[in-house]
């Protein structure tokens, strides 16, 4: 390849990436418009958020049963002789509310959530009954995107929420069945640095994973194209593009916040 040749590659590939912000920033531009037709969107709304959060919560709780065990197995095996074993408390309620909980759920829902709005999407696309939409009148943004978008921002906190109780009763569990750790010594762990900022910070976090993971399913799916092929790679995008978001927003949540204002 010529020194040409290679100017114009980079060049080229820089014209698309300027060109993939330019179309998600109007996607998202266009999706706050759209929110002024609350009568539109509303009634779809409350339907994607039973899908989303509801229909989510088996797969949600099943990580974080294995995960709350896994921990405090793990815990034990590295403070034995070295650390008193009730902080097996304080590491599981720390690591589950403030990490694990949040980016294993996100995920895991990325998985489930953002492949099956890409796919649902891109096939109404590709059938033109996005076409249908604007013929009749409907705007969407407002019909397909907002209740998406909006469903997983607010379900996303309430299942990861759960998730949090249920990993670190896993963990509570798991420490007095397989441990030598009594309950009295894990709740002392778990209570000795616990504050609610830990639980907020999870839930912050998990909604913006929410708001990404819709956002990144519905844009790769309007821009589905070519038919079967084409929805195929728009669920794969989604998919790929929300992990790598959510692990990002993930270090930015934890600069901003852990290494700013603390509680």
């Amino acid at each position: 390849m010529t020194a040409v040749e290679s100017v114009s590659a980079l060049g080229r590939w820089g014209r698309e990436r300027v060109e993939g912000l330019g179309r998600s920033g109007r996607f998202v531009g266009d999706t706050l418009v759209a929110t002024r037709d609350v009568r539109t969107w509303w009634p779809e709304a409350t339907l994607h958020a039973r899908a989303l959060g509801v229909k989510s919560l088996p797969i949600a709780l099943y990580i974080a049963v294995f995960t709350g065990i896994v921990l405090s197995l793990l815990a034990s095996y590295s403070f034995t002789g070295a650390v008193p074993l009730y902080f097996v408390g304080t590491l599981v309620e720390k690591t589950i509310t403030m990490e694990l909980a949040p980016v294993l759920t996100g995920l895991a829902l990325a998985g489930r959530v953002g492949a099956n709005i890409a796919a649902e999407l891109g096939t109404m696309k590709v059938t033109e009954q996005v076409d249908a939409l604007e013929t009749l009148a409907f705007d969407p943004f407002a019909y397909l995107v907002v209740p998406r978008v909006l469903a997983g921002t607010v379900m996303f906190p309430i299942v990861v929420g759960l998730s949090m109780v249920v990993g670190v009763a896993a963990g509570w569990v798991a420490s007095i069945l397989l441990l030598d750790i009594s309950s009295e010594e894990f709740v002392k762990g778990l209570r000795l640095f616990f504050t609610t900022f830990d639980v907020r910070y999870g839930l912050v976090k998990s909604a913006s994973f929410g708001t990404a993971v819709t956002w990144i399913g519905c844009m790769q799916g309007l821009s589905a194209r070519g038919g079967a092929q084409g929805v195929g790679q728009a669920a794969t995008s989604a998919v790929v593009y929300s992990a790598v978001v959510i692990l990002v927003l993930d270090a930015l949540w934890a600069v901003l916040w852990l290494l700013g204002s603390h509680p």
